[in-house]
């Protein structure tokens, strides 16, 4: 019986070279940087929605824990933290569910009546409630979302057209915009731009806020730069 020819040798593969300590710091640093940036968002509504209820849960929850011994661990630091997030969500989901109906309806028109009889809140609220108007509806005439030149003219920055001016005396189109800031877009700069200045997109507010958010990381392959050429009617 012949004798199987035999396979050619294989040449052992190189041994991949050994990363660095800059390369490993780099993976594991953005690695953990989409993880840490969610939860400095997540951290921060957490802490917004507890705090709200915490005054009222807490003396409750002491008494609970001071007249049954058996309850002792209400008292904790992070059940207390818990229960007010949850009672704040619980108020928040049972507000919009009146608003819906007719007597949440009547109930908040009476409330804005009496926040418009104190001077300092009625001006904050009735700001606060135009503001989260305008964004949720479609502008007429200028684009919602667009880009400003901040802080220099070769530097953009995703802002909202809250509301369309005219300059005193020559009637110039100006446009104020609300500039928010990365990652938490409940603060930011409000700025005073001529519209020919500003630069149109088409995106929608829940499109720029996830742009804001993420950092960037989130958005379309192209976007407008330079402001459209004068006279140009697009949207």
């Amino acid at each position: 019986m012949p004798n199987a020819p035999e396979s050619p040798a294989v040449a052992p593969r190189p041994a991949a070279p050994k990363p660095s300590l800059q390369k490993l710091f780099l993976t594991g640093l953005l690695t953990l940087l989409p993880i840490w940036l969610t939860w400095v968002v997540v951290k921060f509504v957490f802490v917004l929605l507890s705090d709200i209820s915490a005054p009222l849960i807490g003396p409750v929850l002491q008494n609970l824990a001071d007249s049954y011994r058996q309850l002792g661990w209400l008292d904790e630091p992070w059940v207390r933290t818990v229960l007010a997030l949850l009672a704040t969500v619980a108020v928040i989901l049972f507000s919009g569910m009146m608003a819906r109906r007719v007597i949440g309806q009547r109930l908040l028109r009476w409330f804005e009546a009496l926040i418009q009889r104190i001077p300092l809140a009625s001006i904050v609220y009735s700001s606060a409630r135009q503001l989260l108007d305008i964004l949720q509806t479609k502008p007429d005439g200028t684009q919602r979302v667009v880009l400003v030149d901040f802080p220099h003219r070769e530097m953009k920055s995703i802002g909202f057209v809250t509301r369309v001016i005219r300059e005193h005396g020559t009637g110039r189109e100006l446009a104020a915009v609300y500039v928010p800031t990365t990652p938490n877009p409940t603060s930011g700069y409000l700025e005073i731009v001529p519209v020919e200045k500003i630069t149109p997109t088409d995106w929608s507010v829940d499109q720029a806020m996830s742009f804001i958010i993420s950092g960037g990381a989130v958005s379309p392959e192209s976007i407008p730069f330079s402001p459209p050429p004068v006279g140009d009617d697009r949207p």
